[in-house]
C-alpha cells in the first residue's frame, strides 16, 4: 500500500485562469494553507481598488491570503515560512526569486499553457493561435532559475480548431490545466513523480509579451496571417489598426470577430467595402469580413448595429 505524503500547499496565482486550479484543489480536499496573489489594483472609471480573481475566490473560501509587493521582502519571506508549506503550486503568477521557489520540501511547480519547450513566455495561448498552430496543451514543471525552463513533470495536449479564438482556447486550457495539476499533485503526494529535462532545440517559438505594436494588423500580410492574428487576439486584448475615413485624423479601432472569404479581387490591401449590413476588408488572397468592431470611445458593436449609425466613405481604408 502506497503511503501518501501529508501535503501542505501554498497556491500562487492572480487571474481567472488560476481560479479553476485553486477550485480543483479544494474540491479534491487538498490542504491549501495559503494563497499568494497580486496586490489590489485600481480599475474602471473610478479607479477603485479591485481584488484579483484569485483573491476574490480565496476570500469566499476563508483561505489565508498574502499580497506581497516585493517577493524578496523579509516580511513576506517570514510570513511564507510561517505557513510551513511543503509544496507550492504556481498558475499565472510572476517570476519567483530562488529563496521562494526552493523553500518547500517537495518543490514548487508551475502550470504553463503550452507544450513546453515551445511557447515559453507571457502569452502562450495567444501566440499559438496567431502562429496558426493546430495543437497546443498544458505542461507542469518544477521551477528553476530561468523562465519556463524547469524539468517537465506532465503534459496534456489538445487540438486548436481552424476558427478557435483565444477566448475559447483560454477556457479549454484553463479546465484541462486544472485537471493536469491534480494529476501532478497525486504523483507528488504518492512520491511517484518523475521528470524529464526540457529538450534543447534551435526551433523554439517564443510567447512574447503582447503590446500595442505586436497587436497591430498589417493589411499587406496574407489573408491567413491576418485571420489567425485577429482570432488569436479575440476577445483580449483585441487586434487593432487605423481607420482612414476621409476625416482629418485617423481613428484607432479594434477588430473582434471576423471570417475570411477567399476570392480574387483588384482592390488595394486595406480597402473597405461596405453595404447596409456587411463590412469587408480587401487583403492578399481575399477579404476579411468583420463581424464586430469598436470605435474610439464607443462600446464593442456587431457590424450590422455599427453600420446603422456610422458611415464609411467609398474610399475608406484600414491602415
Amino acid at each position: 500500500m502506497t503511503t501518501k505524503r501529508d501535503l501542505r500547499i501554498v497556491f500562487m496565482g492572480t487571474p481567472d485562469f488560476a481560479v479553476a486550479t485553486l477550485k480543483a484543489l479544494l474540491y479534491h480536499n487538498y490542504n491549501v494553507v495559503g494563497v499568494i496573489t497580486a496586490p489590489d489594483r485600481p480599475a474602471g472609471r473610478g479607479q477603485k481598488l479591485r481584488a484579483s480573481a484569485v483573491k476574490q475566490f480565496a476570500l469566499e473560501h476563508d483561505l489565508k491570503i498574502l499580497q506581497p509587493k516585493n517577493l524578496k521582502a523579509e516580511t513576506f519571506i517570514e510570513e511564507l515560512k510561517a505557513l510551513n508549506a511543503n509544496l507550492q503550486i504556481i498558475v499565472a503568477f510572476r517570476m519567483l526569486p530562488k529563496v521562494v521557489w526552493q523553500m518547500p520540501e517537495y518543490g514548487t511547480f508551475n502550470l504553463h499553457a503550452s507544450l513546453l519547450p515551445q511557447y515559453r513566455g507571457a502569452a502562450p495561448i495567444h501566440w499559438a493561435i496567431i502562429n496558426g498552430e493546430t495543437k497546443t496543451g498544458v505542461t507542469t514543471f518544477f521551477i528553476d532559475e530561468k523562465i519556463d525552463t524547469g524539468a517537465i513533470i506532465s503534459k496534456k495536449e489538445t487540438k486548436i480548431g481552424k476558427d478557435t479564438t483565444v477566448g475559447e482556447l483560454h477556457d479549454e486550457l484553463m479546465n484541462i490545466g486544472s485537471e493536469l495539476v491534480i494529476e501532478t499533485v497525486i504523483q507528488i503526494e504518492t512520491g511517484k513523480e518523475s521528470t524529464k529535462t526540457q529538450p534543447k532545440s534551435e526551433n523554439l517559438k517564443t510567447a512574447y509579451k503582447l503590446n500595442r505594436e505586436n497587436c497591430k494588423i498589417d493589411w499587406s500580410q496574407p489573408i491567413d496571417t491576418i485571420y489567425n492574428m485577429t482570432r488569436g487576439l479575440n476577445p483580449f486584448p483585441a487586434a487593432w489598426c487605423y481607420l482612414d475615413n476621409d476625416d482629418k485624423e485617423e481613428l484607432s479601432i479594434k477588430i473582434y470577430g471576423v471570417e475570411k472569404l477567399l476570392e480574387n479581387h483588384n482592390f488595394d490591401n486595406g480597402q473597405l467595402i461596405s453595404t447596409k449590413d456587411e463590412l469587408k476588408v480587401a487583403c492578399t488572397g481575399g477579404y476579411i469580413n468583420i463581424k464586430a468592431m469598436q470605435l474610439p470611445g464607443k462600446r464593442k458593436m456587431d457590424i450590422k448595429s455599427l453600420l446603422n449609425g456610422f458611415h464609411f466613405s467609398e474610399s475608406a481604408k484600414l491602415l
